[in-house]
Protein backbone atom coordinates (compact mmCIF):
# COMPACT_ATOMS: atom_id res chain seq x y z
CA UNK A 1 0.00 0.00 0.00
CA UNK A 2 1.24 3.45 -1.33
CA UNK A 3 2.52 5.30 2.16
CA UNK A 4 0.21 8.97 0.67
CA UNK A 5 -3.24 9.41 -0.15
CA UNK A 6 -3.36 12.56 -1.74
CA UNK A 7 -6.69 14.38 -1.62
CA UNK A 8 -7.61 17.21 -4.50
CA UNK A 9 -11.20 18.84 -3.91
CA UNK A 10 -12.09 20.10 -6.68
CA UNK A 11 -15.31 22.63 -7.63
CA UNK A 12 -16.08 24.22 -10.91
CA UNK A 13 -12.07 24.75 -11.72
CA UNK A 14 -11.55 22.76 -14.81
CA UNK A 15 -8.09 24.56 -15.68
CA UNK A 16 -6.86 24.58 -12.30
CA UNK A 17 -7.47 21.40 -11.11
CA UNK A 18 -5.60 20.00 -14.25
CA UNK A 19 -2.58 22.09 -13.37
CA UNK A 20 -2.82 21.16 -9.77
CA UNK A 21 -2.49 16.99 -10.76
CA UNK A 22 -0.13 17.80 -13.10
CA UNK A 23 2.34 19.64 -10.60
CA UNK A 24 1.51 16.38 -8.34
CA UNK A 25 2.29 14.27 -10.83
CA UNK A 26 6.18 15.48 -10.98
CA UNK A 27 6.95 15.55 -7.68
CA UNK A 28 10.15 13.81 -6.79
CA UNK A 29 8.24 11.38 -4.22
CA UNK A 30 6.54 8.81 -5.69
CA UNK A 31 5.07 6.51 -3.01
CA UNK A 32 1.48 7.95 -3.15
CA UNK A 33 -2.23 7.27 -4.68
CA UNK A 34 -3.81 10.70 -5.76
CA UNK A 35 -7.92 10.75 -5.05
CA UNK A 36 -9.76 13.68 -6.85
CA UNK A 37 -13.00 14.20 -5.44
CA UNK A 38 -14.96 16.26 -7.56
CA UNK A 39 -17.83 18.68 -6.20
CA UNK A 40 -20.81 17.92 -8.43
CA UNK A 41 -19.26 20.85 -10.70
CA UNK A 42 -21.41 21.76 -13.41
CA UNK A 43 -18.24 22.51 -15.88
CA UNK A 44 -15.94 20.22 -17.71
CA UNK A 45 -14.30 19.52 -14.41
CA UNK A 46 -15.01 15.33 -14.24
CA UNK A 47 -14.54 15.05 -18.41
CA UNK A 48 -11.15 16.71 -18.19
CA UNK A 49 -10.06 14.65 -15.22
CA UNK A 50 -10.95 11.38 -16.99
CA UNK A 51 -9.22 12.41 -20.32
CA UNK A 52 -6.09 14.08 -19.49
CA UNK A 53 -5.23 11.69 -16.73
CA UNK A 54 -6.75 8.58 -16.66
CA UNK A 55 -6.29 5.64 -13.92
CA UNK A 56 -3.42 7.74 -12.89
CA UNK A 57 -6.24 9.56 -10.33
CA UNK A 58 -9.14 8.00 -8.65
CA UNK A 59 -11.85 9.99 -9.20
CA UNK A 60 -14.04 10.74 -7.22
CA UNK A 61 -17.72 12.30 -7.87
CA UNK A 62 -20.17 13.70 -5.29
CA UNK A 63 -23.61 13.47 -6.72
CA UNK A 64 -24.06 17.22 -4.88
CA UNK A 65 -21.69 20.36 -3.91
CA UNK A 66 -20.82 18.65 -0.13
CA UNK A 67 -18.53 22.15 0.53
CA UNK A 68 -15.18 22.23 1.17
CA UNK A 69 -14.92 20.28 4.09
CA UNK A 70 -17.51 17.88 2.90
CA UNK A 71 -15.50 17.38 -0.09
CA UNK A 72 -12.54 16.56 1.50
CA UNK A 73 -13.76 14.12 3.60
CA UNK A 74 -15.18 12.06 0.47
CA UNK A 75 -11.49 11.37 -0.29
CA UNK A 76 -10.21 11.56 3.11
CA UNK A 77 -12.17 9.22 4.43
CA UNK A 78 -11.61 6.67 1.40
CA UNK A 79 -7.56 6.73 1.72
CA UNK A 80 -7.92 6.15 5.59
CA UNK A 81 -9.96 3.50 4.76
CA UNK A 82 -7.47 2.06 1.95
CA UNK A 83 -4.29 2.24 4.70
CA UNK A 84 -2.09 5.11 3.87
CA UNK A 85 -0.20 5.83 6.41
CA UNK A 86 -0.46 9.82 5.66
CA UNK A 87 -3.34 12.21 3.95
CA UNK A 88 -2.03 15.15 2.11
CA UNK A 89 -4.64 17.33 1.76
CA UNK A 90 -4.68 19.73 -1.89
CA UNK A 91 -6.30 22.70 -2.64
CA UNK A 92 -7.56 22.62 -6.54
CA UNK A 93 -6.00 26.09 -7.39
CA UNK A 94 -2.74 25.33 -5.96
CA UNK A 95 0.93 24.01 -7.38
CA UNK A 96 3.24 22.34 -5.82
CA UNK A 97 6.91 22.23 -5.90
CA UNK A 98 8.47 18.80 -7.02
CA UNK A 99 9.78 17.94 -3.86
CA UNK A 100 6.94 19.41 -1.75
CA UNK A 101 5.16 16.20 -0.64
CA UNK A 102 8.75 14.42 0.34
CA UNK A 103 9.46 17.23 2.71
CA UNK A 104 6.62 17.33 4.48
CA UNK A 105 6.57 12.72 4.64
CA UNK A 106 9.86 13.02 6.49
CA UNK A 107 9.08 15.37 8.44
CA UNK A 108 5.85 13.66 10.30
CA UNK A 109 8.51 10.22 10.00
CA UNK A 110 11.14 12.05 12.28
CA UNK A 111 8.41 14.31 14.86
CA UNK A 112 6.09 11.59 16.41
CA UNK A 113 4.77 14.95 18.46
CA UNK A 114 3.63 16.54 15.32
CA UNK A 115 0.28 15.38 14.07
CA UNK A 116 0.37 17.62 10.64
CA UNK A 117 2.30 19.42 8.95
CA UNK A 118 1.65 22.01 6.27
CA UNK A 119 3.59 23.81 3.77
CA UNK A 120 4.64 27.55 3.56
CA UNK A 121 1.97 28.89 0.96
CA UNK A 122 3.34 31.05 -1.39
CA UNK A 123 1.23 34.11 -3.52
CA UNK A 124 0.65 32.49 -7.19
CA UNK A 125 0.33 35.95 -8.35
CA UNK A 126 3.65 37.15 -6.47
CA UNK A 127 5.75 33.67 -5.34
CA UNK A 128 8.71 35.86 -3.85
CA UNK A 129 5.92 36.87 -1.11
CA UNK A 130 4.31 34.47 1.90
CA UNK A 131 0.14 34.05 1.80
CA UNK A 132 0.31 32.17 4.83
CA UNK A 133 2.99 30.01 7.25
CA UNK A 134 1.12 28.91 9.81
CA UNK A 135 -2.23 29.56 11.31
CA UNK A 136 -2.18 31.38 15.11
CA UNK A 137 -5.96 31.49 16.83
CA UNK A 138 -6.04 34.56 19.00
CA UNK A 139 -8.11 34.53 21.79
CA UNK A 140 -7.60 38.22 22.90
CA UNK A 141 -9.00 39.80 19.85
CA UNK A 142 -10.83 36.71 18.58
CA UNK A 143 -9.59 36.22 15.42
CA UNK A 144 -7.09 34.10 13.37
CA UNK A 145 -3.68 35.65 11.98
CA UNK A 146 -1.69 33.61 9.04
CA UNK A 147 1.55 34.02 10.14
CA UNK A 148 4.20 36.19 7.96
CA UNK A 149 1.46 36.84 5.33
CA UNK A 150 2.96 39.13 3.05
CA UNK A 151 6.20 38.68 4.26
CA UNK A 152 9.15 38.46 1.67
CA UNK A 153 10.82 35.22 0.93
CA UNK A 154 14.43 36.78 2.27
CA UNK A 155 15.90 33.65 3.93
CA UNK A 156 14.93 35.03 7.47
CA UNK A 157 11.89 32.70 8.50
CA UNK A 158 12.66 29.54 10.36
CA UNK A 159 12.35 26.40 8.79
CA UNK A 160 9.91 25.48 10.93
CA UNK A 161 6.85 27.07 12.46
CA UNK A 162 4.64 25.50 14.78
CA UNK A 163 1.10 27.01 14.88
CA UNK A 164 -2.51 26.39 15.99
CA UNK A 165 -3.38 25.57 12.48
CA UNK A 166 -2.29 25.34 8.88
CA UNK A 167 -3.78 26.08 6.01
CA UNK A 168 -5.54 22.90 3.88
CA UNK A 169 -4.65 23.94 0.73
CA UNK A 170 -1.41 21.80 1.18
CA UNK A 171 -1.39 19.69 4.60
CA UNK A 172 0.17 16.21 5.16
CA UNK A 173 -1.91 14.45 8.20
CA UNK A 174 -1.60 11.33 10.06
CA UNK A 175 -4.08 9.31 9.12
CA UNK A 176 -3.89 8.13 12.89
CA UNK A 177 -4.94 11.43 14.10
CA UNK A 178 -7.70 11.72 11.80
CA UNK A 179 -9.10 8.24 13.39
CA UNK A 180 -8.69 9.92 16.60
CA UNK A 181 -9.90 13.08 16.29
CA UNK A 182 -11.85 12.85 13.10
CA UNK A 183 -12.03 13.99 9.88
CA UNK A 184 -13.00 17.70 8.67
CA UNK A 185 -15.50 19.69 10.39
CA UNK A 186 -17.97 18.70 7.43
CA UNK A 187 -21.00 21.36 9.12
CA UNK A 188 -18.83 24.40 8.61
CA UNK A 189 -19.76 23.41 4.97
CA UNK A 190 -17.13 26.14 3.94
CA UNK A 191 -14.18 28.31 5.66
CA UNK A 192 -12.91 27.63 9.17
CA UNK A 193 -12.69 24.14 8.77
CA UNK A 194 -8.80 23.67 8.61
CA UNK A 195 -8.40 25.95 11.56
CA UNK A 196 -10.81 24.20 13.60
CA UNK A 197 -9.11 20.89 12.77
CA UNK A 198 -5.65 21.81 13.19
CA UNK A 199 -7.00 22.95 16.79
CA UNK A 200 -8.58 19.64 17.56
CA UNK A 201 -5.39 18.53 17.05
CA UNK A 202 -3.30 20.13 19.32
CA UNK A 203 -5.78 19.94 22.01
CA UNK A 204 -5.32 15.67 20.99
CA UNK A 205 -1.65 16.21 22.59
CA UNK A 206 -0.12 16.40 18.88
CA UNK A 207 1.71 19.63 17.54
CA UNK A 208 0.67 21.18 13.86
CA UNK A 209 3.96 21.92 12.21
CA UNK A 210 4.35 24.33 8.73
CA UNK A 211 7.91 23.50 7.18
CA UNK A 212 9.27 26.05 5.00
CA UNK A 213 11.10 23.68 2.80
CA UNK A 214 8.01 22.46 1.22
CA UNK A 215 6.60 24.94 -1.26
CA UNK A 216 3.36 25.49 -2.66
CA UNK A 217 1.70 28.04 -4.61
CA UNK A 218 -1.75 29.03 -4.42
CA UNK A 219 -4.07 31.41 -5.80
CA UNK A 220 -5.57 34.06 -3.39
CA UNK A 221 -8.62 32.34 -2.83
CA UNK A 222 -10.04 35.26 -0.80
CA UNK A 223 -13.28 35.37 0.93
CA UNK A 224 -14.77 38.62 -0.93
CA UNK A 225 -18.45 38.92 -2.11
CA UNK A 226 -17.89 39.01 -6.15
CA UNK A 227 -21.64 37.77 -7.13
CA UNK A 228 -23.24 37.76 -3.65
CA UNK A 229 -23.11 37.41 0.44
CA UNK A 230 -22.42 33.76 0.22
CA UNK A 231 -18.55 34.07 1.48
CA UNK A 232 -19.49 36.22 4.27
CA UNK A 233 -22.56 34.10 5.62
CA UNK A 234 -19.89 31.20 6.19
CA UNK A 235 -17.04 32.88 7.39
CA UNK A 236 -19.39 34.88 9.80
CA UNK A 237 -21.18 31.89 11.07
CA UNK A 238 -18.32 29.61 11.91
CA UNK A 239 -16.13 32.21 12.89
CA UNK A 240 -18.94 32.76 15.64
CA UNK A 241 -19.12 29.41 16.03
CA UNK A 242 -15.38 28.64 16.65
CA UNK A 243 -14.97 31.08 19.64
CA UNK A 244 -18.35 30.26 21.35
CA UNK A 245 -17.04 26.41 21.70
CA UNK A 246 -13.57 26.70 22.17
CA UNK A 247 -13.04 30.41 23.85
CA UNK A 248 -11.51 29.98 27.43
CA UNK A 249 -14.37 30.38 30.00
CA UNK A 250 -12.51 33.06 31.53
CA UNK A 251 -12.65 35.08 28.60
CA UNK A 252 -16.13 34.84 27.52
CA UNK A 253 -17.57 38.02 28.50
CA UNK A 254 -14.90 39.76 26.60
CA UNK A 255 -15.58 37.85 23.53
CA UNK A 256 -19.45 38.26 23.22
CA UNK A 257 -18.65 42.07 23.66
CA UNK A 258 -16.14 42.11 20.74
CA UNK A 259 -18.55 40.51 18.57
CA UNK A 260 -21.47 42.26 19.79
CA UNK A 261 -19.82 45.56 19.05
CA UNK A 262 -18.59 44.22 15.21
CA UNK A 263 -21.80 43.27 14.52
CA UNK A 264 -23.51 46.32 15.49
CA UNK A 265 -20.77 48.11 13.42
CA UNK A 266 -21.91 46.72 10.49
CA UNK A 267 -25.36 46.63 10.88
CA UNK A 268 -24.80 51.00 11.21
CA UNK A 269 -22.78 51.00 8.50
CA UNK A 270 -25.16 49.21 6.25
CA UNK A 271 -28.11 51.62 7.08
CA UNK A 272 -25.30 54.92 6.72
CA UNK A 273 -24.56 53.54 3.22
CA UNK A 274 -27.61 52.70 2.14
CA UNK A 275 -27.39 48.75 1.41
CA UNK A 276 -28.51 46.35 3.40
CA UNK A 277 -28.08 42.84 1.97
CA UNK A 278 -24.74 42.83 3.76
CA UNK A 279 -25.26 43.30 7.17
CA UNK A 280 -28.96 41.00 6.56
CA UNK A 281 -26.43 38.42 6.18
CA UNK A 282 -24.24 39.11 8.78
CA UNK A 283 -27.20 38.88 11.21
CA UNK A 284 -28.50 35.74 9.71
CA UNK A 285 -24.95 33.92 9.83
CA UNK A 286 -25.06 35.22 14.04
CA UNK A 287 -28.41 33.87 14.21
CA UNK A 288 -27.90 30.40 13.08
CA UNK A 289 -24.45 30.53 15.37
CA UNK A 290 -25.78 30.86 18.13
CA UNK A 291 -28.96 28.32 17.61
CA UNK A 292 -26.21 25.89 16.48
CA UNK A 293 -27.66 25.79 12.75
CA UNK A 294 -24.78 24.65 10.83
CA UNK A 295 -24.01 22.90 7.45
CA UNK A 296 -25.30 24.21 3.97
CA UNK A 297 -26.79 27.40 4.23
CA UNK A 298 -30.72 27.74 4.42
CA UNK A 299 -33.05 29.85 2.38
CA UNK A 300 -33.09 34.01 3.23
CA UNK A 301 -29.10 33.97 4.38
CA UNK A 302 -27.75 34.83 1.17
CA UNK A 303 -28.25 37.86 -0.74
CA UNK A 304 -27.36 40.18 -4.08
CA UNK A 305 -24.93 42.68 -3.80
CA UNK A 306 -26.55 45.61 -4.04
CA UNK A 307 -25.24 49.21 -5.93
CA UNK A 308 -23.98 51.76 -3.46
CA UNK A 309 -24.44 54.96 -4.00
CA UNK A 310 -20.92 56.47 -5.08
CA UNK A 311 -20.92 59.79 -2.48
CA UNK A 312 -17.89 60.92 -2.96
CA UNK A 313 -18.74 61.40 -6.39
CA UNK A 314 -22.03 63.01 -5.38
CA UNK A 315 -19.96 65.12 -3.00
CA UNK A 316 -17.70 66.49 -6.30
CA UNK A 317 -20.65 67.29 -8.37
CA UNK A 318 -22.28 69.16 -5.70
CA UNK A 319 -19.24 71.33 -5.06
CA UNK A 320 -18.79 71.98 -8.90
CA UNK A 321 -22.14 73.41 -8.36
CA UNK A 322 -21.41 75.47 -6.17
CA UNK A 323 -18.24 77.02 -7.06
CA UNK A 324 -17.55 76.29 -10.08
CA UNK A 325 -14.68 74.27 -11.17
CA UNK A 326 -12.54 73.06 -8.22
CA UNK A 327 -8.87 73.86 -8.33
CA UNK A 328 -7.40 73.28 -4.92
CA UNK A 329 -7.44 69.90 -2.87
CA UNK A 330 -6.19 69.28 0.38
CA UNK A 331 -6.15 65.88 2.14
CA UNK A 332 -5.12 65.76 5.66
CA UNK A 333 -3.47 62.39 5.74
CA UNK A 334 -3.28 62.13 9.58
CA UNK A 335 -1.20 58.77 9.74
CA UNK A 336 -2.97 57.10 6.83
CA UNK A 337 -0.55 57.57 4.35
CA UNK A 338 -1.51 54.33 1.77
CA UNK A 339 -5.49 55.57 1.89
CA UNK A 340 -4.40 58.80 1.00
CA UNK A 341 -2.74 58.09 -2.11
CA UNK A 342 -5.67 55.88 -2.93
CA UNK A 343 -7.89 59.08 -2.29
CA UNK A 344 -5.83 61.46 -4.22
CA UNK A 345 -6.13 59.12 -7.42
CA UNK A 346 -9.81 59.34 -7.15
CA UNK A 347 -10.12 62.74 -6.38
CA UNK A 348 -7.98 63.32 -9.24
CA UNK A 349 -10.15 61.22 -11.52
CA UNK A 350 -13.11 63.18 -10.82
CA UNK A 351 -11.15 66.72 -10.68
CA UNK A 352 -8.35 66.43 -13.24
CA UNK A 353 -7.44 69.63 -13.33
CA UNK A 354 -6.79 70.46 -9.57
CA UNK A 355 -3.69 71.23 -7.21
CA UNK A 356 -3.21 69.12 -4.43
CA UNK A 357 -1.86 71.54 -1.49
CA UNK A 358 -1.46 71.32 1.97
CA UNK A 359 -2.43 74.26 3.13
CA UNK A 360 -6.18 75.14 3.42
CA UNK A 361 -7.82 78.21 2.53
CA UNK A 362 -11.64 79.22 1.91
CA UNK A 363 -11.00 77.85 -1.61
CA UNK A 364 -9.66 74.33 -1.04
CA UNK A 365 -12.07 71.23 -1.30
CA UNK A 366 -10.57 69.84 2.28
CA UNK A 367 -10.34 66.23 3.13
CA UNK A 368 -9.44 64.91 6.53
CA UNK A 369 -8.51 61.28 6.93
CA UNK A 370 -9.35 59.27 10.36
CA UNK A 371 -9.68 55.59 11.70
CA UNK A 372 -13.21 55.38 11.95
CA UNK A 373 -15.92 58.05 11.10
CA UNK A 374 -18.22 57.36 13.26
CA UNK A 375 -16.06 58.03 16.60
CA UNK A 376 -15.10 61.33 15.28
CA UNK A 377 -15.47 64.38 17.71
CA UNK A 378 -15.44 67.61 14.61
CA UNK A 379 -18.89 67.80 13.70
CA UNK A 380 -18.83 71.56 12.07
CA UNK A 381 -18.75 70.42 8.50
CA UNK A 382 -16.00 72.68 7.92
CA UNK A 383 -13.75 70.14 5.97
CA UNK A 384 -15.32 66.78 5.47
CA UNK A 385 -14.11 63.61 7.11
CA UNK A 386 -13.96 60.35 5.20
CA UNK A 387 -12.45 56.99 6.80
CA UNK A 388 -10.65 53.97 5.81
CA UNK A 389 -13.37 52.06 4.88
CA UNK A 390 -14.75 54.82 2.27
CA UNK A 391 -17.47 56.48 5.31
CA UNK A 392 -17.55 60.19 4.36
CA UNK A 393 -18.82 63.06 7.15
CA UNK A 394 -20.66 65.77 4.71
CA UNK A 395 -23.77 67.03 5.86
CA UNK A 396 -26.08 66.93 8.87
CA UNK A 397 -27.51 63.42 8.62
CA UNK A 398 -23.85 62.33 8.79
CA UNK A 399 -23.26 64.43 11.77
CA UNK A 400 -26.57 62.97 13.36
CA UNK A 401 -25.34 59.08 12.65
CA UNK A 402 -22.17 59.93 14.48
CA UNK A 403 -23.88 61.47 17.33
CA UNK A 404 -26.05 59.14 17.81
CA UNK A 405 -23.69 56.03 17.05
CA UNK A 406 -22.37 55.49 20.93
CA UNK A 407 -25.66 55.74 22.55
CA UNK A 408 -27.05 53.09 19.97
CA UNK A 409 -24.37 50.66 20.06
CA UNK A 410 -24.62 50.74 23.93
CA UNK A 411 -28.46 49.87 23.21
CA UNK A 412 -27.67 47.22 20.48
CA UNK A 413 -25.19 45.29 22.48
CA UNK A 414 -27.63 45.67 26.14
CA UNK A 415 -30.51 44.15 23.99
CA UNK A 416 -28.60 41.31 22.39
CA UNK A 417 -26.13 40.11 25.19
CA UNK A 418 -28.02 38.07 27.63
CA UNK A 419 -29.07 36.31 24.36
CA UNK A 420 -26.14 35.55 22.96
CA UNK A 421 -25.04 34.67 26.41
CA UNK A 422 -27.65 32.21 27.34
CA UNK A 423 -27.20 30.71 23.95
CA UNK A 424 -23.96 30.16 23.75
CA UNK A 425 -23.67 28.61 27.20
CA UNK A 426 -26.52 26.04 26.12
CA UNK A 427 -23.77 25.72 22.38
CA UNK A 428 -20.80 24.78 25.17
CA UNK A 429 -22.69 21.95 27.64
CA UNK A 430 -24.06 20.23 24.06
CA UNK A 431 -20.51 20.17 22.27
CA UNK A 432 -17.85 17.20 22.69
CA UNK A 433 -16.06 18.81 25.42
CA UNK A 434 -13.05 16.58 23.89
CA UNK A 435 -12.58 19.79 21.48
CA UNK A 436 -12.21 22.16 23.68
CA UNK A 437 -10.65 23.21 26.94
CA UNK A 438 -12.13 22.40 30.20
CA UNK A 439 -14.37 25.40 31.81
Amino acid sequence: MERVGIVICNYNKAEDVCACIQSVLESKYEDYRLYVVDNASRDDSVKRVREQFGTRAELLVNERNLGGSGGFNTGILRAVDAGHDYVWCLDNDVLVDEGALGVLVEFLDTHPDCGMAGSRVDHMEAPEYVQQYGITVDFDEFCVEAKYLNHLEDGTMPDVVYSDAAAACSLLVRSSLIREIGPMPEDNFLYWDDTEWGWRCNLAGYRVASCGKSIVLHAMGAKKEAVNTFPTYYAWRNWVDFFIRYTPQEKLERMYVSFLDTLFDIQYEGLYRGVENRAKTVMAAFDDAIHGIRGEAGPDRIFGLETETDRLAGLVEKEKNVRGEIRKIVIEENGFTAYAELLKERLHALCPHAEFSDRQDGKSLTFALCQFLFTQVDLSLQKYYMDCNGNLLANEQDALMVINYAFSKRAFRYSLLPLFERSAEQLRKEADHRWHKSD
